[in-house]
This record gives structure tokens, sequence and C-alpha cells, in this order.
């Protein structure tokens, strides 16, 4: 998954710009507009002006940027509704690949001076340079915040087999000119299984059908609570696909959640077209909650895009907000980024924070 995904001469992430939107693969909240991007830009906004913090300096860190119209979206309102905030702003973007720091930089050319590219010093492979640098940075006293991002970590798929009462992984192999999968004896899979859903009662295990599959992504786990440990002071938050950790032992999740797509419909064999089409799977929630607290953190709320979304509206259409003009095309895209036959219940939120 890693090297369809991120390999710098074939990966999917790495051969294209445009992979969102109506041009590509699938749709994201920023691919619906502008809005998107100004809802997070009014509540950043509102959360890094409640920072008590003797740094001169307020910060947001975006990971993974894709082509940076989101951080474009969220710079153009902050500069032109919260211009002293504004300048007293710093956005750092983590992002390891050297490709697509060069597209986010055409992107971004009006806000030279105000974004920092950074190699991801969070991730679970990041090199000692790499954490030097994000050291020299200075502390986060802010929001460190991904948009669709952890949902395309690599996993690992563990099934269940029944006879045994125990786990295996599902492994890749080369069979009759294509790739397969494969039963891989892996000492971990256990170990993994207790340490994303806890110890599951005998009851769900007799009840769970022979070759019952579901994921893991450890990377996820590391990324967040190592964003955790860099987080002086304010949010960290993520908005993107997932479940809490009893939703993936449902029944109509026997295959897991991994998924493939291309030109916007759902490929049946994520294993096909290496580099071609976009995988993706769902992020566990729970364990991203219990990294975060490990490391000092709060938990605000896990709630639907819709919800949070909708909350930062009401607020936004208060006379007073200063949030700017709504018209005809914010409302078509409000309608979009919340309706539940859209992008709001497939997507969730999760906010952490320190005071």
């Amino acid at each position: 998954m890693e090297l369809a995904l991120y390999c710098p001469l074939c990966g999917y992430y790495e051969k294209k710009p445009d992979t969102p939107g109506r041009r590509g693969d699938y749709y994201t909240s920023v691919s619906v507009g502008p809005l998107f991007g100004q809802l997070l830009a009014f509540r950043f906004a509102a959360w890094l002006e409640r920072l008590r913090t003797p740094h001169p300096r307020l910060h947001i860190v975006e990971a993974g940027a894709h082509d940076g119209r989101l951080a474009r979206d969220i710079l153009t309102w902050l500069r032109t509704r919260r211009p002293e905030l504004f300048a007293r702003l710093d956005y750092r973007i983590l992002e390891p690949s050297a490709q697509r720091r060069a597209w986010q930089g055409e992107t971004l050319r009006e806000f030279a001076a105000q974004v920092q590219w950074l190699p991801d010093p969070l991730a679970a492979g990041a090199s000692e340079t790499d954490a030097v640098q994000a050291g020299a940075a200075g502390p986060i006293c802010g929001v460190i915040f991904s948009n669709e991002l952890l949902d395309v970590f690599p996993v690992h798929r563990l099934g269940w087999d029944a006879r045994q009462r125990r786990w295996f992984e599902w492994g890749v192999t080369w069979r009759d000119g294509r790739f397969a999968w494969t039963r891989l004896e892996t000492p971990d899979a256990e170990a993994w299984i207790a340490g994303f859903f806890g110890p599951l009662p005998a009851a769900l295990l007799d009840a769970l059908p022979d070759g019952f599959t579901t994921e893991v992504c450890p990377d996820a786990v590391v990324w967040w609570r190592r964003a955790a440990g860099r987080l002086q002071c304010g949010k960290l938050l993520t908005l993107d696909y997932g479940l809490e950790a009893r939703e993936f032992l449902r029944p109509e999740r026997a295959h897991g959640t991994l998924r493939a797509y291309r030109r916007h419909q759902h490929a049946a064999d994520p294993l096909a077209d290496p580099g071609e089409q976009d995988l993706t799977a769902h992020v566990n929630f729970t364990a991203l909650e219990r990294a975060g607290e490990s490391a000092g953190l709060k938990t605000e709320a896990l709630l639907a895009q819709s919800q949070f979304l909708t909350a930062i509206a009401a607020e936004a259409w208060q006379p007073a907000s200063g949030f700017g003009p709504w018209d005809a095309a914010a409302t078509r895209q409000f309608q979009t980024l919340t309706h539940p036959e859209h992008l709001g219940r497939a997507f969730r939120v999760l906010i952490q924070s320190r005071e």
C-alpha cells in the first residue's frame, strides 16, 4: 500500500496533483469549493484568539496538504477577515514528498512569506534530520490538523481463523501474473488486535465467521501520539473517514474497510493496477483517542462532519461574526458538505486539546 501510493517514481499521489475533484478519482471536502476552508479558518481563528500563551507567534500546522488548496482557502480568509491574527501566524505544512511540496508551493505562491514546509517529523519512518528540523522550528502553539490523511496510511489486514481461534495477517504475493492475497503467520497479529480493539469477548469471537477481516494502522497511532507530544498548547484534530473500534467488528464489515477508487467509482480489487487507483481504509478513532490521551491531551469531541460544520456555520451566520458574505454558492457548498447522502455522514471529526 505504501509503495502503491507513495513511491517517488510510480506512486499514485506522486504522479498527478489533481487526484481529487471532478477530473480526478474521488471528491473531497476541499474540492466542493472554498467554503470548507473558510469555515475551518473561522473556527481556527476563534481557537487561536483564545489561547493564553507567551509566544508571540501562533501556528497552524497542516499535515498532508494535498495540492495546497485548503491552505490557500484558510489563509485567504484569515488575511481578509482576521488581519491582526494573520500577521501573527505561521502556517506550517508537513509534507514528506518533494513533488507535492513543489505543487503546493505553486498554489501558495502569494503566501510564500507565511508558509513553511517541513518533511513530516511525526511519521513513523521519519529520519533524525526531519526531527531536528522540526525541533528547530520551535514549539507548536495553535492548531495541528489533517484532512483525509490518516485514511491513506498503510494498514495491516488481519483475518480470523475460526477453527484455530487465532488471528493471522493477509499479505500480498504474485500469482498467475497478478498480485493476490496470501496468509501470513505474523506474531504481531494478536497484539495488534488487542491494542486496537481491546480484549474481545469469547461470545464475539464465537460469532466471527472464518476469514473475517479487519485492518489496523500502527503508523496512524504513532503519528497521532507524536503530534500530541509536539503540541504545547491548542488543538489537535483530524477530519477523515473512520469508525470507533467496536464498529469495525460488525457483520457488514466482514471484508474490512480497505477500498480502492478510480474515476469516482469503487474499484473491485485493491491489488489491481498499483499506482493507478486510490487506496483507503477507515481510521480507528478509538485508537487515536487513546494515543492522544496517553500524551496528555483531553478529548473534546468525536462527531460527524455535518455536526462540526453546522455548529461553525451557526456562529458564522450571526450578524457580528465577521465571517463575510454568504451567497447561493456558499449554500450549495454547505449542503454538499453536510448532507448525509454526500459528505456529511461519511466523515468524522476528532478534536483533542492541551490548555
